[in-house]
């Protein structure tokens, strides 16, 4: 059995792993949680409406997505404006956004759960946060939680002009970056465009691990990624109104944060609600202060197992099973991206295949990959089969040169930020508005 060394107390004050020895005592310390958040959840003028004295969880409700964005952009808030520390919105493109909240009390505790990680970040650290800034939660918090632990934090954000593909390899081999945080696909990205400035990832040789999140990673993309970078994948589970929900133990399995956070499985077929199960994740965090969330529904598909592991955490097991609504159908037939995934990464490593794209059709799958060398028409038989085998569908597999599906100028170019500028030389054109700058 394997354990997390205990610092001693939290820099929040809140739990620590190793501060219960059994499941009996984690859902102990769950269900004394619950009054209070019940009761704080009231202060918010959401809830005010749908929860009454003296309620219990069993008595409530799902909170659902549409209610916050519903409550947009502070209805859910349950605690003075003045006491806010940042504001944050997920993801989204239509109709209102879905905000988030947190006191910088809660901002601590973000930082405590961010570096509960196997591969720990110290002083000796340098981290390169490759997860969008802007309104989103990830990336602020890899770089505060960071910075907390002594690391030196590299802000790389995935989304801005001024830090294209190949500064990102610069970044990575002239600063010895140690651990990077990203999500999964991310990471492969910097390995063409590592591969097309003449730098192989093995010669990273500082890399210790890679922190992901933000998208489902199949088992076979995992060990791909880790034997081209010879460093361990570190997977992470959350959202923008909580933040980390769930993370790898050194046995390579993924367990919820259920001392901070609640969880529970919905069934929307039975409208049951069960502590562990098959079913969408519904969560209650249980130290949440400026927007308290009563089983708020994720509509992410989970297992959830209170099950013993190795690693002796004596903390819930959790596997992401996709999203309420995705998957195609073909031939009759429910299919999902990883379980293409998981056939396209079990390629010998050998044929070079980064990526690929697939389009579900009526009575076959038709898939792409990506192949730098001369095994293409070998390597697209091999999936071909391995899909009607495995899966069960008819498969149509192509191989496509490299640079088709990533282009290779995306993982040329260098675009910066764009500056305005208002004076120009007699021979430059002032036609232009902005420069790079």
């Amino acid at each position: 059995m394997t354990v997390l060394p205990n610092p001693g107390p939290t820099r929040s004050g809140l739990p620590a792993i190793g501060d219960w020895k059994t499941f009996g005592e984690l859902r102990e310390h769950q269900a004394d949680r619950i009054a209070p958040v019940l009761h704080h959840a009231r202060d918010s003028p959401f809830y005010e409406k749908l929860l009454e004295p003296g309620q219990g969880l069993a008595a409530a409700g799902l909170t659902r997505k549409s209610d916050l964005r519903d409550s947009y952009p502070f209805g859910m808030l349950a605690v003075p404006r003045e006491r806010l520390a940042t504001y944050h919105e997920s993801s989204g493109s239509t109709g209102n956004p879905t905000p988030a909240y947190f006191t910088e009390a809660e901002w601590t505790d973000l930082a405590d759960r961010f570096v509960r990680k196997t591969v720990p970040v110290g002083p000796e650290d340098t981290l390169l946060v490759r997860i969008p800034y802007g309104l989103v939660l990830a990336g602020h918090m890899a770089h505060w939680a960071a910075m907390r632990s002594g690391a030196t934090v590299v802000p790389g954000d995935c989304r801005s002009l001024a830090v294209p593909y190949p500064r990102v390899v610069r970044l990575l081999r002239d600063l010895e970056v140690t651990l990077t945080w990203s999500t999964p696909s991310e990471s492969l990205l910097w390995v063409a465009a590592a591969r097309a400035a003449g730098h192989p990832p093995a010669s990273f040789s500082a890399l210790r691990a890679l922190y992901v999140a933000g998208e489902p990673i199949s088992n076979a993309r995992r060990r791909r990624i880790e034997e081209i970078w010879d460093a361990p994948v570190i997977e992470e589970y959350g959202c923008t109104e909580v933040g980390p929900l769930a993370g790898d133990c050194p046995y390579g399995r993924m367990h919820f944060w259920a001392d901070r956070v609640l969880p529970e499985v919905y069934d929307p077929q039975t409208g049951g609600i069960t502590a562990e199960g098959t079913g969408q994740l519904v969560i209650t965090p249980l130290y949440r202060e400026a927007m308290p969330l009563i089983r708020y529904n994720l509509e992410d598909l989970v297992e959830l197992r209170y099950e013993d592991c190795l690693c002796g955490w004596q903390l819930p097991t959790v596997r992401v099973l996709g999203r309420l609504g995705q998957g195609c159908t073909v031939g009759g037939k429910r299919l999902g991206q990883l379980q293409v995934e998981e056939l396209v990464f079990r390629l010998p490593a050998s044929w070079g295949v980064l990526f690929w794209r697939a389009r579900a059709e009526p009575d076959q799958l038709v898939v792409e990959i990506e192949v730098p060398g001369p095994d293409g028409g070998e390597a697209a038989a091999v999936l071909a089969g391995s899909v009607e085998a495995e899966l069960g569908v008819r498969c149509a597999a192509t191989a496509v040169p490299e640079g088709t599906l990533v282009p290779s100028a995306l993982l040329a170019q260098q675009l910066d930020a764009m500056k305005p500028r208002k004076l120009f030389g007699p021979d430059e054109d002032w036609g232009q508005a902005v420069v790079r700058g």
